[in-house]
């Protein structure tokens, strides 16, 4: 099998996802052009604004019918947007950290499953930069210029000892992916579903990454999520039945965290940028509301809740709130940026708590911004056709992503003890 076999066929029809749980899964379109080349950071902030504002419009639409987002997929990946961290010297913009994390909250702020569904895209573009070999991001690179998304089949469920069961194992003089996933986000919308694997190498099982073709024989995706929030996620279950792949497809993965890499703050910079994104984008809906038809309080003595004082005062924390969020994820971004230039244990152990400080802040302040929407806005608020619930109802599944008490662990115990915090992408 070759480097170039099973990848996405732009003229023959895509076969259908087996056993969809609703009518509206179907499988990735092909990318119809070749997407736009951004030049910088500049540019790549200007058109996630643009796009944001298109997002917006229908996004309660789309989150209380839950309406799969494959137009909205296809213009933004048709914005280039996608391809923003393919390192310059393979074609792409190469935009720093910061900039990809301020992206993705400009995304979130519009729509906050639109705004997740490329992270793992991204993380799979910085596990190929830190473990993949020079053929690999070749390739790689090349297929996301061209418009190619990246899904990821990476969690499992039903073990409590978080081992992971889907092997990657020869089988008749080639390699094979068999196993299960779930909670698996983009994958639905994917043309590659970057899989962790187990593999065994002599008496040691050893853990990959496997760039799986979405449409290679043997891949089932059904979009099975039906999360209270981040509903247009896409974020199912994949199964692997004798999946055949090349062995130029699997990048190493445990030896990515063996030594000090920024796989892990790196992916833990972006779920920050979500939650900041979702917690802008309720402050953004409550400020109108509040303005234009919420009610003030009797004991105000004014005509206008903006006039309410105690009204003000709540807007006036939110914000404070949302303004600390931001400054931390800056801050966090310029210590992955350092620690991508010179990875080391000090640099990288340092770029994780800053980015698990950055996410601490975050997920308190997205919840607080979607809590404090029905405070200040009142009873009317809460009409479901207006949609105001999906702030919380998104903030809340997506910062459940991995638990804030251990970041005020990992935190305290690396300031009060010199301690560096865990290498294993969850911090």
């Amino acid at each position: 099998m070759t480097l170039t076999a099973l990848l996405p066929d732009r003229t023959s029809e895509a076969p259908a996802v087996r056993a969809p749980a609703r009518a509206d899964a179907q499988p990735a379109p092909v990318p119809a052009q070749r997407p736009l080349r951004i030049r910088d950071d500049a540019q790549a902030l200007q058109i996630a604004r643009e796009l944001a504002a298109d997002f917006a419009r229908d996004a309660a639409v789309r989150d209380r019918e839950r309406r799969l987002p494959w137009d909205e997929l296809e213009r933004f990946t048709a914005s280039g947007l996608w391809a923003i961290t393919v390192p310059r010297e393979h074609g792409g913009a190469g935009v720093s950290a910061r900039t990809l994390a301020e992206v993705i909250a400009i995304i979130s702020a519009a729509d906050g499953s639109l705004g997740q569904i490329p992270q793992n895209h991204y993380y799979a573009l910085e596990v190929l930069r830190v473990g993949g070999t020079e053929a690999q991001k070749s390739f790689f690179y090349r297929r996301v210029l061209e418009g190619e998304r990246f899904g990821n089949a990476l969690a499992e469920i039903g073990h409590k000892d978080f081992k992971r069961r889907t092997r990657l194992h020869e089988e008749g003089g080639s390699l094979q992916v068999d196993g299960q996933k779930f909670y698996c986000t983009g994958a639905l919308f994917a043309h590659w579903i970057p899989t962790l694997v187990v593999a065994q190498e002599g008496e040691r099982e050893v853990t990959k990454l496997a760039f799986v073709p979405r449409r290679a024989e043997g891949v089932s995706i059904v979009d099975d999520w039906d999360g209270f929030g981040q509903r247009v996620t896409g974020s199912g279950s994949v199964r692997f039945e004798g999946v055949q792949i090349d062995p130029a497809w699997v990048v190493p993965f445990l030896a990515s965290f063996e030594r000090p890499t920024t796989i892990g703050p790196f992916a833990q910079l972006l779920h920050a940028a979500i939650d900041l994104g979702i917690g802008r984008g309720a402050f953004e809906a409550t400020l109108p509301f509040v303005r234009e038809r919420a009610r003030p309080w009797i004991d105000a003595g004014v005509e206008r809740a903006s006039e309410d004082p105690l009204a003000i005062q709540l807007t006036g924390e939110v914000a404070v709130r949302l303004r600390a969020a931001e400054a931390l994820l800056r801050r966090a971004a310029r210590f992955v940026e350092a620690a991508q230039r010179a990875p080391g244990e000090h640099s990288v152990a340092a770029a994780s708590i800053a980015v698990a400080e950055a996410r601490v802040l975050s997920t308190t302040a997205s919840l607080d911004a979607g809590n404090r929407l029905f405070e200040l806005a009142g009873t009317g608020a809460t009409l479901d056709g207006l949609g105001l619930d999906r702030f919380w109802r998104n903030a809340r599944t997506h910062t459940l992503h991995d638990p804030v008490r251990w970041k005020y662990h990992h935190i305290g115990n690396y300031h009060l003890n010199d301690r560096f915090p865990p290498r294993h992408g969850a911090l």
